[in-house]
């Protein structure tokens, strides 16, 4: 998605991945080779052309659906303007697909209008899949989530989450800290989803991979790879752990 957080390499992603349906099929498909067997796709044409091209080379996968997702600037978010999205045409398109779990968009989430939530996790789950939250602010969110959310509604919770503690709103991660935050995921008694573990390329895979196979309340992981090679080799070594 070429997401500005990446800083300069931005640019290089567009050009090489996001402009290029057929590049981003191509890393999927080497995905798919060394076993990877899901992906998290959002409503956007090159994406989803991508995913059909790999399809067609026989590279099916479920998806994991992230619904709502809207156009706002990641480093300096709208959250009015990202609650307007139509998220309701997010979840009848991917009710076409195999996906078994479609979840809010952290900028729908982190806007804190639970009512808004609460309607689009009701949507989902009328469709029969299961459903969840994405959210940039795991500290604050999750502290607010009990009081404001019927915890019945959702079943998956995706954050940021790395040993630096990179975007991530904590300010540092010491061993007293990382038990804190433990301890207030697991009073959630939700299924923890894992995300930007590479501290958007400030961790290596073998940095992050060790870290991770430690922590046992992160239930499933989401890594992103930009080029065939990457999916190679970061796919190979995840296999180790």
């Amino acid at each position: 998605m070429a997401e500005p957080y990446f800083g300069h390499r931005a640019r290089l992603y567009q050009l090489d991945l996001y402009d290029s349906p057929q590049n981003i099929a191509d890393v999927i498909v080497e995905s798919y080779n060394q076993g990877v067997r899901a992906i998290n796709l959002v409503n956007d044409a090159n994406l989803l052309e991508a995913y059909d091209l790999a399809v067609e080379q026989d590279c099916k996968m479920n998806v994991i659906a992230t619904v709502g997702r809207s156009d706002v600037d990641y480093l300096n978010p709208n959250y009015d303007v990202a609650k307007e999205v139509d998220w309701d045409e997010d979840i009848e398109l991917f009710s076409t697909y195999d996906c078994p779990l479609m979840m809010v968009d952290e900028f729908i989430v982190d806007g804190y209008d639970w009512k808004l939530t609460a309607k689009i996790l009701s949507e989902i789950n009328s469709t029969g899949a299961l459903s969840g939250l994405i959210t940039a602010f795991p500290s604050k969110t999750t502290d607010l989530i009990p009081e404001n959310l019927d915890m019945d509604l959702f079943d998956f919770y995706m954050i940021p989450f790395n040993s630096i503690s990179y975007m991530m709103d904590i300010s540092a991660f010491n061993a007293s800290q990382r038990e804190d935050f433990k301890q207030r995921l697991l009073s959630l008694n939700k299924k923890v989803i894992a995300s930007r573990i590479l501290a958007a390329g400030v961790l290596q895979p073998k940095e992050a991979f060790e870290f991770l196979k430690n922590i046992d309340y992160v239930d499933l992981i989401t890594l992103g790879v930009a080029k065939i090679e990457e999916a190679s080799d970061d796919f190979s070594l995840l296999k180790k752990y």
